[in-house]
């Protein structure tokens, strides 16, 4: 890990479908951008209202409720200084028809929620937009809606865009079915993440950092249970966030590249 500049004065808007996505793939970036100084925008797509929770919910309490809960806690923990909620419905997994409830976010126009994005930017002066790749990192119809919207708000306002994605080959030497992208992977029965070698950026940090970002996921307790990300294990699959940059360098490469193929073009 390389020391990170001093970012202060600059913003970056981070945008996610749904909770607990914030801390699993951008958990370490949030936190060290917030330690540099940098302002975050966090702006989450829904409520992820068909996360079925793990455990029993409070009497009267919903999922969305709870769900919405525990990221403002994760968001805490990240060093998050705004937290912003566009308001659609979890879509589901590919090919149910939670896809086209009025207002899931598959059944939104993405222009119209890139221009919202880009209107938040703006407002921030947030020169930065970080957002799922094309792929929806492992095919997710919410994950694919929030590049669209992210990609396309990033042009709005001429921003430098990062899209999130996660090293397969590195997980699997590193951490064989130990992230949770795995599990999520089998059941929308899709691939996942992308090649070292399609990647120009992987972001890692300290073992504090890693520490932080493992408590802003178990954050998410109705999700994620604490023993499916064991401390003595939790770097090798969670050590490293990945990313393609569209536009010019911008405020992540300030925290320093540790991608494997960093000093070769990519």
């Amino acid at each position: 890990m390389t020391a990170s500049s001093d970012l202060r004065g600059h913003t970056v808007l981070v945008l996610h479908a749904h909770p607990d996505d914030e801390a699993i793939f951008t958990g370490i970036t949030l936190r060290r951008l917030a330690d540099a100084g940098a302002r975050t925008v966090l702006v989450v797509a829904t409520a992820g209202e068909l996360g079925e929770s793990r455990l029993p919910l409070r009497p009267g309490e919903t999922i969305p409720e709870r769900r919405l809960a525990e990221l403002e806690e994760a968001a805490e923990l990240l060093g998050v200084s705004r937290l912003v909620l566009l308001g659609r419905r979890d879509s589901g997994l590919p090919g149910w028809p939670a896809a086209e409830h009025a207002r899931a976010l598959t059944a939104a126009d993405p222009l119209q929620l890139a221009r919202q994005v880009a209107e938040i930017a703006d407002d921030e002066g947030a020169g930065t937009i970080v957002h799922d790749d094309e792929h929806g990192i492992y095919g997710h119809p919410d994950h694919r809606a929030a590049f669209r919207i992210g990609t396309t708000a990033a042009e709005l306002v001429g921003a430098t865009g990062y899209r999130v994605t996660v090293d397969r080959e590195h997980l699997h030497v590193a951490a064989r079915d130990g992230h949770l992208v795995h599990g999520a992977a089998r059941a929308a029965a899709v691939p996942f993440g992308r090649v070292t070698a399609e990647i120009g950026l992987a972001v890692s940090g300290s073992a504090e950092h890693l520490a932080c970002k493992r408590a802003a996921m178990v954050a998410h307790e109705s999700q994620i249970d604490p023993a499916d990300v064991p401390a003595e294990d939790f770097a090798n699959a969670y050590g490293f966030e990945w990313y393609r940059r569209s536009g010019g360098p911008g405020l992540l490469d300030a925290l320093g590249n540790v991608h494997l193929l960093a000093r070769v073009p990519v």
